[in-house]
């Protein structure tokens, strides 16, 4: 005879049933919060009955694969991956209440005072229950840059938020302000490497000396000249950086920053658009670098020439001219002139 198969209540069914609601539980994010309606819209419970429904979310509840929150006077449910529901089956209750608190505070952690008061424990059971579940790795301590003096737990195979580690500028808690002024400078090197281009002095780069009467004397020999430290090659000596045309589009965007540093050795760490923004943000409240193309592009700023201590300034030296970085390039029928000058208007119209 053929087996008859067993109705929706019996056991038998019931166990593939909630086998088969885990499954599709498990096919959504690990931080998905369930209704009822969600579990029976997903067409594993025969006919919507609502009576399967709690016989198969009781046996997910007692085999720790599902676990239950109150929203309100709603009752929401979370699956509970079958890994970590062997690790709640090996814990005593102290220890799974405490590690259910843990869990569900993500990346951010848990400070253990948060933990003691929303379980009510006692400091002896909260320091057994922590040092059993550290010793089998399943939580670990962590330092917060912004409670350097908490102690925060979280899961042991969890990295940390940028919020309480502080991101790539920090080590163990302290800024590492080494690291953010090498990176800093890095960048302005590069930014500064694409922001002007190389032409020869033209014209001698000294002054013409006035011709000596000649005399019977025999001249003596000129001393040897030696670049002083500091001072700038002899090969660059008769090189001047001039600005790129105003209709140039190639000044380094973000991205490329990024990239470029990436593949730098300047660092081992993996650094983000996001980081990488922050240190542009530096040279550009420095004024080291300013905004183009619509925010899109950086492009390196010529520093003026430190003025003496109680020198005064003058009309020349306000105004755009005076300290125009495209001067060389002003003229009446060349690329910039007084005609299309953007830097004179935008003078004017302070």
């Amino acid at each position: 005879m053929a087996a008859v198969p067993a109705a929706a209540g019996e056991p038998s069914s019931i166990k593939e049933l909630k086998n088969a609601l885990h499954t599709r539980c498990s096919q959504a994010p690990s931080d998905k919060l369930f209704t009822q309606e969600d579990l029976l819209d997903m067409g594993v419970i025969p006919d919507r009955d609502p009576a399967v429904l709690i016989q198969c979310v009781n046996e997910l509840l007692g085999e720790k694969l599902m676990n239950v929150l109150i929203k309100g006077s709603l009752p929401l449910w979370r699956v509970v991956k079958k890994v970590d529901a062997d690790r709640y089956q090996s814990m005593t209750a102290d220890e799974a209440m405490i590690y259910s608190y843990i869990e569900s505070s993500g990346r951010e952690g848990i400070w253990s005072r948060t933990i003691k008061n929303k379980t009510n424990f006692h400091q002896s059971i909260m320091t057994r229950s922590i040092k059993s579940l550290e010793g089998r790795n399943y939580i670990k301590s962590i330092k917060s840059v912004k409670w350097p003096t908490r102690i925060i737990y979280m899961l042991a195979h969890l990295t940390p938020s940028e919020d309480v580690t502080g991101g790539p500028w920090f080590t163990d808690g302290e800024l590492d302000t080494d690291f953010v002024e090498v990176l800093t400078k890095q960048i302005e090197k590069y930014i500064i490497s694409k922001s002007f281009r190389k032409a020869p002095v033209v014209g001698p780069t000294h002054p013409a000396k006035k011709a000596k009467t000649p005399t019977t004397k025999t001249p003596a020999p000129e001393p040897r000249r030696v670049d002083s430290v500091g001072q700038k090659p002899r090969s660059e000596q008769n090189i001047r950086y001039l600005p790129h045309a105003p209709n140039y589009a190639s000044y380094p965007t973000l991205a490329e920053i990024v990239a470029w540093l990436n593949q730098t050795n300047i660092t081992t760490v993996t650094l983000e658009e996001e980081h990488v923004r922050q240190l542009l943000d530096i040279l550009y409240y420095d004024r080291k670098i300013e905004k183009i193309g619509g925010d899109t592009a950086y492009k390196a700023v010529r520093p003026l020439p430190a003025a003496k201590e109680g020198a005064t300034t003058n009309g020349l030296s306000e105004a755009p001219c005076g300290r125009c970085p495209v001067f060389m390039l002003c003229e009446d029928d060349g690329p910039v002139s007084a005609r299309n000058c953007d830097y004179f208007r935008d003078w004017l119209e302070m």
